[in-house]
């Protein structure tokens, strides 16, 4: 019997963290934790927040106080290649895709080692990248690419997974299908923090939600929760 989610231990703590592009302060002391086995999902509108937040996660910009700890290890200020090698796996919004080579070439650059496993792991959560393996990444549509984003960073064998935005532009039938497969990797117990603007989305998968406006935390809590609290959601999601 598995345990209750508030008895499981944090995979990711965020505590005040600030973060800037240069001059420009994006984040105000933001405040969350995901816990191990569940999917969180950080909600907001555009420049809220949310994109600063896991690159700032994944050392990617500029922490300027506050901290973030992975598994109870302080890795604020890590360089990137030290988070991703400790078990931090970060898909971004724009995909990032090596669009001259081939599907299985770009899986095998996300790749651990030299074994099978992983491969046969990705192709297993993914099944329609193994029957376009040798297709070049960028004749692939757009939902094709965000399989291959995922899947090339589950090559890594990552215990805390960052999905940017993974919904955008995307049809609403691939839409459904990523959302199976994300489910699919909570089932096996993967901890993931999901940064989406589609609540519908989301909803379908997270356990629990932060909301974030003007890189401050205006509501954090159960889904349901926030499903049922209207005045939240007209306030910072609707546009």
């Amino acid at each position: 019997m598995s345990r209750p989610e508030a008895a499981r231990p944090p995979v990711l703590e965020l505590s005040g963290l600030r973060a800037a592009y240069g001059p420009s302060r994006v984040l105000h002391g933001i405040t969350l934790e995901a816990r191990a086995g569940e999917v969180v999902s950080l909600l907001g509108r555009n420049g809220a927040g949310k994109s600063t937040t896991l690159k700032a996660i994944v050392g990617l910009v500029e922490v300027t106080g506050g901290e973030v700890r992975f598994d109870g290890q302080d890795i604020t200020g890590w360089p990137t290649h030290r988070i991703s090698r400790l078990g931090v796996g970060y898909v971004p919004e724009d995909r990032r895709i090596f669009s001259d080579l081939t599907v299985a070439e770009n899986l095998a650059v996300g790749a651990r080692d030299e074994g099978a496993a992983g491969l046969a792991r990705a192709y297993r959560f993914f099944p329609v990248l193994a029957g376009l393996a040798r297709r070049r990444a960028g004749s692939l549509s757009g939902g094709e690419q965000q399989m291959l984003t995922v899947a090339r960073t589950l090559m890594g064998y990552p215990r805390l997974l960052l999905l940017d935005e993974p919904s955008e532009g995307l049809a609403p039938v691939i839409v459904r299908a990523l959302g199976e497969q994300i489910a699919a990797l909570k089932a096996e117990g993967l901890t993931i923090l999901l940064s989406e603007q589609n609540l519908k989305f989301a909803a379908r998968l997270a356990d629990r939600a932060y909301v974030i406006e003007k890189g401050e935390i205006r509501f954090e809590g159960p889904m349901q929760a926030l499903l049922g609290d209207d005045a939240t959601r007209r306030a910072y999601l609707t546009v």
